[in-house]
């Protein structure tokens, strides 16, 4: 069976920041035949009909619709296009000494810091132009490909402690060089006139602009035998390519609704409009069934029906540090998709939903594991439990296991790529 490796690398690439994420999404959409509608025209929806909605430029929702009645049901993947990182103030630049320009950023989400220091970065995100309509500027998304900025460390020499541990200020410690600049001139306005130049437009067509940090160095293979996948923003990029993966490959289903929903600002809440704590899909799902001819009755019946599979990556066990891990759920790179269960409910994993999800990857003949916290550790949260306060879902919260959570560069498994790729199309294929 071909390897969806590649691809995932394909995919991985180019998705510097959530924009291109999105943006890739829809353009392989927009391949396989789907519609893009607008929320602001009226949907004329039909059974069979493949359509998909964007949110804000990064979040995705895309639909393929059963022959079947309204009350049919939803089979839901949902995943998130965002990553930590750093994300550019506005007026970035910073002179210093000696003509060096840095520019100021600050933290989005929780990524870990030192990861970040002296590697090749560059910018991306989206730049939004003067237009006719005030309430509708353009939307421009900017790419830098080559290094523009590094994060350089202090010399040990300065910190001879350095290896004792490091303390680092987010605001001193984190900014990155971008440039030596010899005259005023040239340092006004320094990343309008780059933004300008690499667009096309004036400095005075430039309203304003979301860009943000990202490293340069390509995803990539490594071990002995090409078993480990390492890149950026393998959380969550991995499960969104995977949902998307298995949506477009999976047969038809004559039986239920498929969703995909890839969210934005996972990493800092949910809480925008293009995030899972909005009621985007719940909107989109009630939307849907007043399409099909269906009343609330029809719509309540519907999500009593459904199934949401939560995407969302894991904790492996870390060779280096296996105490870390609970005593007896170790879930290992390479031995399938890890089913998520939190005692507090930080995660919408009950027995019931584990039950189905386990139940779907032996028909997928994936194996699959299971990751709970040490009970000493506090774990985080997911989308799970922030859709199901807008939406009484039946949902299992899982991942894949990968190893530096939030580093620039995380690492995975590339036979998990496959194993899960898998139980997602089994997910969205027909089955009693």
């Amino acid at each position: 069976m071909e390897s969806h490796v590649p691809d995932l690398i394909k995919f991985l690439d180019a998705s510097p920041v959530n924009f291109f994420a999105a943006e890739e999404i829809t353009h392989r959409l927009d391949e396989a035949g789907y519609t893009r509608l607008d929320a602001a025209e009226k949907w004329d929806l039909t059974h069979g009909g493949r359509y998909y909605i964007v949110k804000n430029h990064s979040a995705v929702i895309a639909f393929e619709l059963s022959a079947e009645a309204p009350d049919a049901g939803y089979k839901i993947i949902s995943a998130h296009s965002d990553s930590p990182g750093f994300r550019i103030k506005p007026h970035g630049e910073i002179n210093c000494e000696n003509s060096i320009v840095k520019l100021n950023t600050e933290v989005y989400g929780g990524p870990i810091l030192y990861t970040w220091f002296d590697r090749p970065l560059s910018l991306a995100g989206r730049v939004m132009l003067r237009s006719k309509n005030i309430l509708r500027p353009e939307t421009r998304l900017v790419r830098f490909r080559r290094p523009l900025l590094t994060i350089p460390h202090l010399a040990i020499h300065f910190n001879r402690g350095v290896n004792e541990g490091n303390p680092l200020s987010k605001q001193k410690d984190m900014l990155p060089v971008i440039a030596i600049v010899n005259g005023q001139l040239q340092r006004d306005n320094l990343l309008l006139n780059l933004l300008a130049t690499e667009l096309g437009v004036l400095t005075s067509d430039i309203l304003d602009f979301d860009l943000s940090l990202y490293d340069t160095t390509p995803a990539c293979l490594v071990g002995l035998n090409n078993e480990f996948i390492t890149s950026g923003r393998l959380d969550d990029l991995s499960m969104a390519h995977a949902a998307l993966t298995a949506i477009l490959s999976a047969p038809a289903d004559a039986k239920m609704n498929r969703i995909m929903a890839i969210f934005d600002n996972e990493e800092t809440g949910s809480g925008t409009k293009q995030g899972a704590a909005s009621p985007l899909l719940m909107n989109t799902l009630r939307r849907i069934n007043e399409c099909l001819g269906g009343n609330e009755q029809d719509y309540q019946q519907a999500i009593a029906r459904s199934f949401m599979i939560s995407a969302d990556n894991g904790h492996a066990l870390h060779p280096n540090y296996p105490e870390k891990q609970d005593p007896t759920n170790h879930p290992a790179l390479g031995g399938g998709p890890v089913i998520k269960i939190n005692a507090n409910c930080k995660y919408m994993t009950d027995a019931d939903s584990a039950a189905v999800f386990r139940s779907v990857c032996e028909r997928a003949g994936v194996p699959v594991q299971y990751f709970v916290n040490h009970s000493d550790v506090a774990g985080g949260s997911t989308l799970g439990n922030i859709l199901t306060s807008q939406i009484d879902l039946r949902g299992v919260d899982m991942g894949a296991a990968i190893w530096a959570m939030h580093s620039v560069r995380e690492t995975g498994a590339a036979a998990d790529v496959d194993y899960i790729i898998r139980a997602f199309t089994t997910f969205y294929s027909p089955f009693e």
